[in-house]
């Protein structure tokens, strides 16, 4: 892979970027609005069975907006890293990946969550953005200790965290309520020694 590059600023205010390759991580922004609207509305019978209902005002601005000012408040807090993705060669914006439930003192640990765009989905984008994430989350934020969660069913999720080298680790009962429904969901974690699925550290 080639070497990654980072941005690791003084402040935990100031704006963060991980770059490699083909793919970029960047924080929300209000300019974001339009291509954020306009992927999640065609993608959006492709992410509703995997997501929390979504609101009435889901994809208005002002939603946006207000989504955007947490984003940064979490962000500012030390509580949560909330990135989207953009494809390098034209910022045209892929997907999103959030570090979130970032716990300090004894634990150390924190939990990713992610999205991608129906017309990107397959193409190997999330898995670059975990290449990028998963270093920073040891190395720039210092934890010990990566979960993720997905419904049992999700195939295509199972194998890419199993591919960036998590491990399962349990199941969780009526965890989350998704799309309406308390389901269950399958616990991942990943350690900062363990290997993606080529061996790689």
């Amino acid at each position: 892979m080639a070497r990654s590059v980072f941005r690791f600023l003084s402040r935990q205010s100031d704006p963060i970027e991980l770059a490699d390759g083909a793919v970029s991580l960047k924080l929300p922004r209000h300019a974001d609005y339009r291509q954020w609207h306009d992927l999640r509305m065609e993608s959006r019978r492709f992410l509703e069975p995997w997501e929390p209902v979504w609101r009435s005002d889901e994809l208005t601005e002002a939603a946006f907006r207000r989504r955007v000012q947490r984003n940064a408040e979490e962000f500012s807090a030390g509580q949560a890293v909330p990135l989207f993705l953009f494809r390098r060669s034209d910022q045209a914006l892929l997907g999103g990946i959030t570090i979130g439930y970032i716990r300090r003192g004894a634990a150390q640990s924190c939990m990713i969550g992610y999205w991608m765009g129906e017309k990107y989905a397959g193409q190997g984008h999330m898995f670059a953005a975990l290449r990028l994430v998963i270093p920073y989350i040891f190395s720039g934020l210092q934890l010990h200790r990566i979960e993720a969660a997905c419904i049992p069913d999700n195939e295509r999720s199972i194998r890419l965290l199993e591919k960036a080298g998590f491990r399962r680790e349990g199941y969780l009962r009526d965890y989350l309520k998704i799309n309406g429904a308390w389901r269950d969901h399958v616990l991942y974690a990943r350690l900062p020694n363990d290997r993606y699925s080529d061996g790689t550290s």
